[in-house]
């Protein structure tokens, strides 16, 4: 019995609730004049993997249909070690200094007096202020916000890696995961629908799919600049909250990501899992940017404190091989390294530093601004936006999320939404009006109706009637 009160592990702060699945990467093209990493080299060459799909604000008991940032993580079990992506169905992120990481999820989680999730006037204020943030909350409140499950969604890591073959001849790179399913969503309507009678309806639509066999898939691609092509774009390439203008790069396609095994126990194949965006091999060293940085290290540090110092040793965070000089701690230490020595250097053949002699020996320094450019946001409400109906759909989740904003952070929207487009500025207020004029009809209403007649804490006639807390034979033994 004492067991069960030690059953629950701290949920993690972001990204809480959420599946997973297992299955392989496929290299189908050759990709080794870009990078040698070893896992996307070798045509056919199949690589194991896990991954963990998403929600971003929902807690553990949350709903899957909600218009929010989705995340995929996958850990590739490479014979260099793990290499983890960590990927959202948005090709941009909100900020790029990862001192806001705080702020943007307390604006984003539970108000601190009402405890309520969706609070409307803190998101608006906190991506009015941070003007930047607002393209990836457009892709939110857009269709792409609320894909029809997992399997249906297109997958980003956000970041630009620089990547490098064995010449040390160096590229820069966005990877991309275009789900081979097809992108559908679910529309507002749907989602009310779905949200009262499956509210785990992505977590079952994964593990079905993968039960019954139609296993799914990815196919990885990457949006590739050489060092020249850097120079002379007319754009930040490092920046996190912009696309990549078309022209200005190629499109190289990797291979296939397929999903074909459920976990058998989902708090040691998927709550137990830790991913870290700055697990690298070689061949990839990373993003150079400041938010990853940061990255690296909130995800470490919530880690620790989530999982525990060891939490590489839990099974399913573990690399195929591995010898290091981590020792004790809180458990799980397995072998503990047994009697190997625990400290370097050493003269007993211990593991010593891998060093790659083939990554190039200039670092790139990138220096970021903290302007704002809103051309971004006009380009997705104009080009991303392709069609006139889904652009009314996105102008009505606007209206909507818009209707209890607090009337200084809602005039600061809507001035902001004129600066980025006067055609969605005079939408947005149009409707928004309209909709303003419902609900005070609607709550004059309701001011208008008398409240029934009842005593406080008297039940009504027919519950009195019809229900007995007790059997009529059995007496309340605390009168």
């Amino acid at each position: 019995m004492l067991t069960f009160d030690g059953e629950r592990i701290p949920e993690r702060v972001v990204h809480a609730k959420g599946t997973g699945a297992f299955g392989y990467f496929e290299v189908t093209n050759d990709v080794s004049k870009y990078t040698y990493a070893d896992v996307f080299n070798g045509v056919g060459k199949r690589t194991p993997l896990a991954t963990r799909f998403s929600n971003a604000a929902q807690n553990l008991g949350g709903t899957d249909v909600s218009k929010e940032l989705r995340g995929m993580a996958v850990k590739f079990y490479t014979k260099d070690g793990n290499l983890d992506i960590l990927c959202l169905q948005t090709p941009v992120y909100l900020y790029r200094d990862p001192i806001l990481f705080w702020s943007l999820l307390h604006a984003f989680k539970r108000n601190p007096q009402t405890n309520i999730l969706v609070d409307a006037t803190a998101r608006w204020d906190f991506v009015t202020q941070k003007a930047a943030a607002m393209h990836t909350f457009f892709w939110t409140l857009s269709d792409y916000g609320l894909p029809d499950g997992y399997r249906r969604m297109d997958a980003f890591p956000i970041h630009t890696y620089e990547i490098y073959n064995k010449h040390g001849e160096r590229h820069y790179v966005r990877f991309n995961f275009r789900t081979e399913q097809g992108f559908s969503f679910i529309s507002n309507a749907q989602a009310a629908v779905i949200q009262g009678t499956d509210p785990d309806y992505f977590n079952r639509d994964l593990y079905n799919a993968i039960e019954l066999g139609n296993f799914p898939a990815w196919r990885l691609e990457m949006d590739m600049m050489t060092p020249e092509d850097i120079q002379n774009v007319d754009y930040d390439p490092f920046d996190v909250t912009r696309l990549w203008k078309n022209g200005t790069f190629t499109t190289v396609q990797i291979g296939r990501l397929v999903l074909n095994k459920n976990v058998e126990n989902n708090f040691r194949d998927v709550e137990q899992g830790a991913f870290n965006p700055g697990h690298l091999v070689p061949g990839i060293p990373g993003p150079v940017d400041f938010l990853f940085r940061g990255r690296r290290m909130f995800y470490r540090d919530t880690q620790n404190y989530r999982l525990g110092r060891n939490h590489n040793k839990i099974f399913i965070n573990m690399p195929l091989y591995s010898k290091t000089y981590v020792r004790d701690g809180t458990p799980p230490t397995r072998l503990n390294m047994k009697n190997a020595p625990n400290y370097y250097s050493n003269s007993f053949n211990g593991p010593i530093p891998y060093v790659d002699e083939k990554r190039p020996m200039e670092k790139l320094q990138v220096l970021e601004s903290n302007a704002v450019d809103l051309e971004p946001l006009r380009y997705f409400y104009n080009n991303v936006l392709e069609s006139e109906a889904h652009r009314q759909r996105f102008i009505e989740t606007i209206v909507l999320s818009l209707v209890p904003v607090t009337p200084p952070v809602l005039q600061n929207a809507i001035k902001i939404l004129n600066l980025i487009d006067r055609d969605l500025g005079a939408r947005v207020s149009i409707g928004l009006e309209v909709a303003l004029e419902q609900r005070r009809a609607q709550q004059a209403v309701a001011a208008a109706t008398p409240p029934p007649n009842l005593p406080r804490n008297t039940p009504t006639a027919e519950f009195a009637a019809d229900t007995h807390l007790y059997p009529k034979n059995v007496q309340d033994v605390h009168k």
